[in-house]
């Protein structure tokens, strides 16, 4: 096996068209449980630790977020709890501190896993995957990217380099639901993020089904509620029909199969009860003013 280890993205990106079949490795959290199973033995390993253009991340000129793909966990948590607030409650949730201290969104995106823990919050805010290699770039809204399990867009010569995020104009949660209270795969999980400047809401359902999913019928209906109740210039407690409601839109469109993790029906039950859950503190903190926080 070959360990290639370039110093730059161009030469990143030069040795991933040399050799394209070269896996990709970054926080190796979940290259290396692959390779340590034999579920895997490439036949080269990029190793990406040392390319400094995937370490940083910077405001773009829209009040957004470009986040370099080897930026880790811990640094999302610590330096964009305020900026990204969805996605630093999804970071603190990934694994153990020396996970969430190797680990990235990059490389939850390259796994393309359905029960990876940022995907609810990408598929929320809407973010975009940036795509490079020798020929180009490439920005994939995140709701495109996947294609089925574990598999997504990136061609075979093509690098994740960023994620390109909103700027959170509203608040967003996070909650999932494991056996156990840490270092463990979701069983579900759940993103929410409310968008008070264009009216909307956005979803996203992790560990339900063959990819992340957004729960469509479920951010139509609420976005129905909130406006024709007038609610997001006059926020008023919402009614437990609604948050109900929602919750069931949500387990509706989950695909969800039955594994040693749970079955398909607590699955669906979870996530009607995640999404009632992360609904309801959300509104409450934009009815406080804690949308401010994200402006």
């Amino acid at each position: 096996m070959d360990f290639l280890r370039p110093t730059s993205l161009a030469d990143a990106l030069s040795a991933k068209a040399d050799q394209p079949e070269a896996v990709p490795i970054a926080g190796g959290t979940d290259v290396m449980v692959e390779l340590n199973f034999d579920h895997r033995r490439p036949s080269a390993l990029l190793d990406l630790t040392r390319v400094p253009e995937l370490a940083t991340w910077e405001p773009t000129a829209d009040g957004g977020t470009r986040l370099g793909a080897g930026v880790p966990y811990t640094r999302i948590i610590t330096e964009l709890g305020a900026r990204l607030p969805g996605l630093a409650m999804a970071a603190r949730t990934v694994g153990s501190p020396q996970i969430r201290n190797r680990g990235t969104v990059g490389g939850n995106l390259g796994a393309a896993s359905p029960a990876g823990d940022t995907h609810p919050v990408l598929l929320a805010v809407d973010a975009a995957v940036e795509l490079r290699s020798v020929r180009g770039t490439r920005v994939v809204p995140v709701r495109e990217f996947y294609t089925g399990v574990k598999r997504s867009v990136l061609a075979s010569d093509e690098l994740i380099t960023a994620v390109l995020l909103p700027r959170a104009g509203g608040p967003q949660q996070f909650s999932k639901v494991g056996t156990r209270n840490a270092m463990v795969i979701a069983v579900c999980s759940f993103g929410l993020a409310l968008h008070p400047g264009d009216g909307t809401v956005g979803t996203g359902i992790g560990s339900a089904g063959p990819t992340p999913l957004r729960a469509t019928e479920a951010e139509w209906f609420l976005t129905g509620e909130l406006a024709d109740g007038d609610l997001w210039e006059s926020p008023k407690p919402l009614t437990d029909s609604v948050r109900r409601r929602f919750g069931e839109l949500v387990a509706e469109a989950a695909a969800p199969i039955d594994d040693v993790r749970g079955s398909a029906a607590y699955r669906r039950h979870a996530l009607s009860v995640l999404a009632r859950r992360t609904l309801g503190w959300a509104w409450q903190d934009y009815r406080t003013g804690g949308d401010q926080r994200c402006a």
